[in-house]
């Protein structure tokens, strides 16, 4: 039997390899984007309420009601657009399925899709499926900003998507808003859409704003904003997003959605959409929570071999090594989950054409004694 691969160049992401290899050298795993502290115990006691009320059976395709109509108030609250809820707001698998929902469903074969490296690992896979051709821009290191007179270069008629990431995962920056007039001025005489990846949103530091998409009038208008829950309410496990576009845009994305997962955990739902209500503030809090815990790493990192500048968002933080050793990030990732029992993630698998690269990334959604023991052990390197 003769089986042709559509993806024959994509093997285990960098995330499923370091975090098995930390589980199997019991290493402390500041490699994989998950905290080791619980959800909120409210969040947890709505779900059981929602399950024992019998809230179990399949919930609507584009998402129960009282999650979207919190959604909706929510984004208005933030970025002072409240969008339809029956029109404009899809809730889903978490981010990926957003993100790949809304490719397939508006990448035709031969479009073009230009994706900013490193991009994050389902970016690509997603446009190869659709049939799309990834442009892949490199972010030059060490500050990683996107270089815009590349992306007017890039521009062609074929140009169907760019797709944005902020605040960044891998490399923790975030693009204010006066690069977000600079993208609308570069596809205003096009059919370009663009889809943008916020899942950290509210892990924004230094007295930064997130500039949304959903805040911005042109983009907004040609976009689709990723969003989630797994995120901002400590419950990766859980995998709840949500898409939000307008209508003509979700109307497309829904045609993928409903035959992909259909639809999201019911009870899942409808505790988030409880939680939201009850607990207004939470959101508002996670800047200055996670800025504590970036701030609580860096200091105990403070007599290690590492440099860095502090991210501007997410909850990872990249530290440099190139006081330590002349090791590709690769070979010194491996170095340091076998000496000190830490797992990190090297930056350059997620470029297509990386760069010489002298930083790892680290996440730190952890409890502080995780951090110390981790800092600790860094610091003997």
């Amino acid at each position: 039997m003769n089986i042709r691969s559509k993806l024959p160049h994509i093997g285990t992401t960098i995330f499923t390899v370091m975090t098995n290899r930390a589980r199997e050298l019991g290493a402390i795993n500041l490699a994989q984007g998950f905290p080791d502290y619980d959800a909120p115990t409210r969040l947890k006691d709505l779900l059981a309420l929602h399950v024992a009320a019998g809230q179990n059976q399949y919930a609507p395709m584009i998402g129960v009601a009282e999650l979207r109509e919190q959604i909706a108030l929510k984004l208005g609250a933030s970025y002072g657009r409240v969008p339809n809820l029956d029109s404009e707001i899809t809730v889903t698998l978490g981010a990926t399925e957003a993100i790949f929902s809304a490719v397939v469903s508006l990448v035709h074969p031969g479009e073009e899709v230009i994706l900013f490296d490193p991009s994050y690992d389902s970016y690509a896979p997603a446009v190869i499926s659709a049939g799309g051709r990834p442009i892949h821009i490199p972010l030059d290191p060490p500050k990683f900003q996107i270089d815009w007179d590349r992306v007017r270069a890039a521009i062609t008629p074929r140009t169907r998507l760019v797709m944005i990431n902020t605040p960044h995962n891998p490399v923790t920056t975030v693009i204010p808003r006066k690069e977000l007039d600079i993208l609308a001025e570069i596809l205003r005489p096009t059919d370009a859409l663009v889809i943008s990846d916020e899942v950290y949103e509210h892990m924004i530091y230094d007295g930064a704003r997130h500039a949304s998409i959903v805040e911005h009038p042109e983009l907004y208008e040609r976009g689709v904003g990723v969003f989630s829950f797994g995120k901002t309410m400590h419950a990766t496990g859980w995998r709840v997003g949500y898409a939000v576009a307008p209508p003509d845009i979700t109307r497309e994305i829904r045609r993928v959605h409903q035959f992909n997962t259909f639809s999201i955990a019911h009870p899942l739902q409808l505790a988030i959409a409880d939680f939201l209500k009850e607990v207004p503030e939470h959101n508002a809090g996670l800047g200055a929570f996670y800025q504590a815990k970036r701030d609580r790493f860096l200091e105990l990192l403070r007599n290690s071999s590492f440099s860095w500048t502090p991210a501007a968002g997410s909850y990872f933080q990249l530290l440099d090594f190139s006081a330590i050793t002349r090791q590709s990030d690769v070979d010194f990732a491996d170095r340091v989950l076998r000496e000190a029992g830490v797992a990190s993630i090297p930056i350059s698998p997620f470029y297509v054409s990386p760069p010489k690269l002298s930083v790892l990334r680290f996440c730190f959604a952890k409890n502080d004694s995780t951090l110390e023991e981790a800092a600790e052990r860094l610091c003997k390197l």
